[in-house]
């Protein structure tokens, strides 16, 4: 038991350290615990008292009585001050703190791994947030943070303000024309794939995947007792002949801009697999990645936007090629029997997008922000793919360039001889990061380098080119 409680006379001395005020406070007062002057039911002075003894502000010893009542050390009644509390100097003996300490600086061991320099980040599916306009952006946060949160922890946000902000957003860009109550919010892409295996009942059928293609989407279905069945593209894209033959029950397509050859799926092609999903009851899966970048023609719309499209394809968008892959929001548009049950699968998995963050991106797509930000950075991207394909031409002019005339990258193709995973190794060494593209296929064999140039300045264009011919040459991956 505590004893009586008593005022003492306490000798503070503040240690010397470069540790915030509040902390040499409470940590010479437990000094005095662990010295046995400081006993459990021995009453604190007032906070006033102590900061006068010390010559120092009342609010650093406010802080230091806070932390020491927060991490147990003493309590506090109204009327009976602050007392050192039971158990405190075992505590103390124990070598239990009151704060986290400052860390001291990384060990050797602990030192993080170095990384090459990289002076030309090629890789594709990353933006320019250099572009992104700073006010715009914070106007957009500060909205959002005025809103108090909601309280249930029970459901996903219902993100009604974002969702009816991209309705007008898909019918001017992409032809598509929804409702907001048809829309759902998702956090990326690649999560949400894993979730449509259940929520279409797909589990144990075959999904037909673009061969070239998108390689986190056959990872996907295929972790989730899907059969992925690779289909190869052409020129066209998918076929949508050889679709029928593989007898599927879905197709996962990317239409617009064929990832990663480059490939847009014309419009004779889109209706036939259309009609091949709506003879079949089978569903598409459109992932419109970056089908809002084209720079010699004007992009088509979407497949989602074709008539009688809406029963049988299931339409994908995202911001992260648009503004910023870290910004972690994509939308859905399912078929109207699908989206109760991909809604629920969704939430189940905890798969759902902050309020807040929600908040903010239907803000700044609502103000016209989005649309203002497409604008400059589609004129950003065609002068830098403009400034990649001249440097190609100059300095390999027997390359041969796929997918020049939409999205954020274009793709280098080589022959089958070379190594590209091996040349995407030397390429390092010289400074580049860039895609090998055979790491993009399935059965076919293709070799050749995907080579984003969204954040590739047009200033360095050449240099960067001239570098990577000189690369290819010295390994014989180009005659």
């Amino acid at each position: 038991m505590p004893r009586t409680a008593h005022v003492v006379d306490l000798p503070v001395r503040l240690p010397d350290t470069a540790e915030p005020l509040r902390h040499r406070v409470g940590e010479a007062l437990l000094d005095l615990v662990r010295t046995g002057r400081l006993r459990p039911g021995d009453q604190l002075p007032s906070t006033r008292a102590l900061a006068a003894s010390l010559g120092i502000g009342r609010g650093a010893v406010v802080a230091a009585y806070d932390e020491l009542l927060a991490a147990g050390f003493v309590e506090a009644s109204q009327g009976s001050g602050t007392r050192i509390a039971v158990g405190a100097d075992e505590a103390v003996a124990a070598g239990v703190a009151s704060h986290v300490a400052p860390c001291p600086g990384p060990e050797p061991t602990c030192a993080p791994p170095r990384t090459r320099g990289v002076r030309w980040d090629l890789r594709p599916g990353r933006a320019d947030t250099g572009l992104i306009d700073p006010a715009a952006w914070r106007r957009a946060w500060r909205a959002a943070a005025e809103a108090v949160p909601g309280n249930d922890a029970g459901s996903a946000p219902p993100h009604t303000a974002l969702r009816a902000a991209l309705a007008q957003h898909l019918r001017r860009t992409r032809g598509v024309t929804v409702s907001a109550d048809e829309i759902i919010v998702v956090p990326g892409v690649s999560a949400t794939l894993r979730a449509l295996p259940d929520a279409l009942g797909l589990r144990g059928r075959r999904v037909a995947l673009e061969d070239p293609g998108y390689a986190e989407a056959a990872t996907a279905f295929g972790e989730c007792g899907v059969e992925v069945v690779p289909v190869p593209v052409d020129d066209d894209g998918l076929d949508p002949e050889t679709v029928e033959a593989a007898e599927v029950a879905a197709a996962y397509v990317t239409p617009s801009h064929q990832y990663p050859l480059g490939a847009r799926m014309p419009v004779a092609r889109r209706a036939q697999l259309l009609a091949w999903a709506r003879s079949g009851g089978a569903v598409i899966v459109e992932d419109d990645y970056d089908g809002e970048f084209r720079y010699d023609v004007s992009p088509l719309p979407a497949l989602r936007s074709l008539p009688g499209a809406g029963d049988h394809v299931l339409y994908i968008g995202t911001a992260s090629k648009v503004l910023a892959p870290t910004l972690r929001v994509a939308w859905v548009v399912p078929p109207p029997h699908l989206r109760d049950r991909l809604r629920l699968e969704l939430e189940a998995r905890g798969l759902v997008v902050p309020e807040t963050v929600g908040a903010a991106f239907g803000d700044f797509v609502a103000r016209g922000a989005l649309t203002a930000h497409h604008a400059r950075a589609a004129r950003t991207y065609a002068a830098r793919r403009s400034a990649l394909v001249a440097a190609v031409t100059r300095h390999l002019p027997d390359a041969r360039l796929a997918g020049v005339d939409a999205g954020l990258h274009v793709v280098l193709r080589l022959s089958r001889h070379v190594d590209d995973l091996d040349l995407v190794g030397r390429l390092e060494t010289a400074g580049f990061a860039a895609s090998p593209l055979s790491a993009y296929c399935a059965r076919v064999d293709h070799r050749g380098l995907v080579l984003g140039y969204a954040c590739l300045p047009e200033s360095q264009a050449d240099a960067a080119v001239r570098a990577l011919a000189a690369v290819l040459v010295s390994s014989g991956s180009h005659g």
